[in-house]
């Protein structure tokens, strides 16, 4: 096989690695904080619910995660999906897992931010929602950042996992083709790419942690 049509074959998978790395994000983080405010509610039944959520998804595997959400409506409801269904179940897996971690994260960052905050805006008249979209959320997106960079780095070499519900991301078309060419240039070349995609993700997330920081 020549390099220009393994790199157009990889280049194809990288595309549905990209697609699933970036879906993951647009709902993982917004479903994130929805559940934090579950994990934070005062009330029990709703925090409990929400804790078991997150206990499960960061103590499985996200790779069982995944058969689970394909075959789970096979094999519980006796329900046929299509064989396009395989995309959306990678998505609603990795929605899934990584709004529980996000979830954490956001939880660290708002029981970080100091209670005079709070007072402070009570005492100017701001409502609860107002504090906290205006007040504390932007101070806790500073905080967690970090923490978030690191998750998002992880989420571009889970992508690979979507292998498992025979999704062709890039890591699948690698190995099939490494397999019929009896060559490992292929995981070579899948290893660059994943490299590139890591340190394009990185350095964006640095710039943005230095657009915030407008502090120092």
């Amino acid at each position: 096989m020549s390099w220009s049509v393994l790199l157009t074959k990889l280049s194809e998978g990288m595309l549905v690695s990209v697609e699933i790395f970036v879906l993951t994000l647009v709902f993982s983080l917004p479903l994130g904080l929805i559940v934090t405010f579950g994990r934070m509610s005062k009330n029990a039944l709703i925090r409990n619910i929400t804790k078991l959520y997150i206990s499960i998804m960061r103590g499985t595997p996200l790779m069982l995660q995944l058969m689970v959400v394909y075959f789970g409506p096979y094999y519980l409801f006796g329900i046929t999906l299509p064989r396009s269904y395989r995309f959306l179940a990678v998505i609603i897996g990795f929605v899934l897992n990584y709004a529980a971690y996000f979830a954490e994260i956001y939880r660290g960052g708002i029981e970080s931010m100091p209670l005079g905050q709070y007072e402070a805006a009570k005492v100017l008249g701001y409502s609860k929602s107002q504090t906290f979209f205006k007040i504390i959320l932007p101070q806790v997106i500073k905080r967690i950042l970090p923490a978030v960079t690191n998750e998002v780095i992880t989420l571009v070499k889970d992508t690979s996992l979507a292998f498992v519900i025979s999704v062709s991301e890039m890591f699948t078309l690698a190995k099939a083709i490494a397999s019929a060419q009896r060559s490992t240039i292929p995981f070579m070349v899948a290893g660059v790419f994943y490299y590139v995609f890591n340190f394009v993700v990185a350095y964006t997330m640095e710039w943005i942690e230095k657009k915030v920081s407008y502090y120092r």
